[in-house]
């Protein structure tokens, strides 16, 4: 797992119903392709952050694959209408066991 996996949500906490908002997720994650060598020539083994998901009141609204060309902590941007008061949770699931989650409400008038 990664030595690392502090998580950060930035996004409105209000909004009109309607609205399009903004969200940023980042995780820091010691990421690791799996193409390096150590000096003495061993492989290093991939450590990635696979997929990232988001869960609008238990409805997925955005999913994104990574690949081993993502750098270190990833920060995705996407937008999301708002349309009910909730909770919104970000999942970040990796190599070796590698899970962070984290949430967010929202309230919508």
């Amino acid at each position: 797992m990664s030595k690392t996996s502090r998580t950060q949500i930035t996004m409105p906490a209000t909004a009109k119903k309607g609205a399009v908002i903004e969200i940023r997720a980042i995780a820091q994650h010691d990421m690791e392709s799996g193409f390096r060598y150590t000096e003495s020539g061993k492989l290093i083994p991939r450590d990635i952050i696979r997929t990232f998901t988001c869960s609008y009141n238990n409805e997925e609204i955005f999913k994104a694959d990574l690949h081993p060309g993502v750098g270190a902590n990833p920060l995705m941007i996407f937008t999301a209408i708002a349309t009910e008061s909730g909770m919104l949770e970000f999942r970040w699931v990796g190599d070796d066991g590698y899970e962070a989650v984290n949430q967010a409400r929202i309230t919508v008038s």
